[in-house]
């Protein structure tokens, strides 16, 4: 059950609220978020939560069974919105691309994608700037003054930024140049930084686990929001299998099922879903035909320089061709 208060409510309010719930033995944990404040709670028994949302003090009352609360959908219809400010608006109806390299890696190559970004009339650029990396050998990105130049070079160009932040003691010097934190797959289950995310008011995208089911991902993100933050996208990028033809089994159904079990918005992540350069856009259109409200995609002006994932990084006229695929397809839709 998730108790929503009114934001005037009185001590005396609250009080006669928490009487009631004692005296049903109803535990409760509380949650306040940049937006509301909740009550969430655990019902070992019928009880007519009617009883609850007669009170004067309450918004709101739901009944939800899923294990994941304040994502679920069961108690909110209306699909969340992220508004990142300039116009920019991350919601359901309105496929939003997000591209740009694997990794960060000077000011020429963040100069030359934003120019191509603002051409195409995308708005958010992604890159990495923290890397994780399977070999510790390899390029292991810019770190904090990548991200301070990738920033100010977005910044006079109007277009918002999206990054991977590996650590907690990351968030704080990260934090005033960052438009959405990425958390990646591999630390979708890292809960100290989940935790640590839900109190800064940025917005933050959980990729899902390499090999995490869609319930675990969901659990991720009820981490968050129970630590106070609201702003929170889903993104399917693909899971491991024993197939090994392409680099992950990209898991189309996902789609719809994040969409049906929470009001999020679900981003789509070809690039890593598949792995494979010429068929990106395949997968890319597919995401937006199964309902996802926008795509990250890896793009760079040449693939096979790039520091990182070359292999499913675009190249410029493969990216323009793919935006006029979904514009194309979008229009159908």
């Amino acid at each position: 059950m998730i108790i929503q208060l009114n934001t005037n409510c009185s001590p005396a309010e609250r009080e006669q609220l928490d009487q009631l719930l004692k005296n049903n033995n109803i535990k409760m944990v509380e949650i306040q978020t940049q937006f509301n404040h909740y009550l969430v709670c655990v019902l070992n028994k019928e009880y007519d939560i009617r009883n609850i949302g007669n009170l004067p003090g309450v918004q709101d009352v739901h009944r939800v069974t899923d294990s994941y609360k304040l994502v679920s959908r069961q108690w909110k219809n209306i699909s969340t919105s992220i508004d990142l400010g300039d116009g920019v608006v991350i919601q359901e109806g309105n496929f939003t691309l997000m591209a740009g390299p694997c990794s960060i890696e000077s000011e020429e190559q963040v100069e030359r994608i934003v120019n191509e970004l603002v051409k195409n009339n995308v708005k958010i650029m992604r890159g990495g700037v923290f890397k994780p990396r399977s070999s510790p050998y390899s390029f292991r990105g810019l770190g904090i003054d990548g991200l301070k130049m990738f920033h100010a070079q977005c910044k006079s160009r109007g277009i918002k930024i999206v990054t991977e932040v590996m650590q907690v003691s990351q968030i704080e010097e990260m934090v005033d140049y960052v438009d959405i934190f990425q958390v990646g797959a591999r630390n979708t289950q890292n809960f100290n930084l989940l935790d640590a995310l839900g109190s800064v008011d940025v917005p933050v995208m959980i990729k899902r686990g390499i090999s995490g089911t869609i319930d675990e991902l969901l659990q991720s993100a009820e981490y968050i929001f129970s630590a106070g933050n609201e702003k929170l996208m889903l993104c399917e990028r693909g899971i491991r299998t024993f197939e090994n033809v392409y680099r992950n089994t990209f898991d189309i159904n996902a789609i719809p099922i994040l969409k049906e079990k929470s009001h999020l918005p679900v981003i789509a992540d070809p690039s890593h879903g598949i792995g494979i350069r010429k068929h990106v856009d395949k997968i890319a259109l597919a995401s937006l035909a199964a309902g996802a409200d926008g795509a990250i995609i890896e793009m760079h002006y040449e693939p096979e320089r790039a520091f990182s994932d070359g292999q499913q990084n675009l190249n410029f006229e493969e990216f323009r061709e793919l935006v006029q695929k979904i514009n194309m397809l979008r229009e159908l839709i």
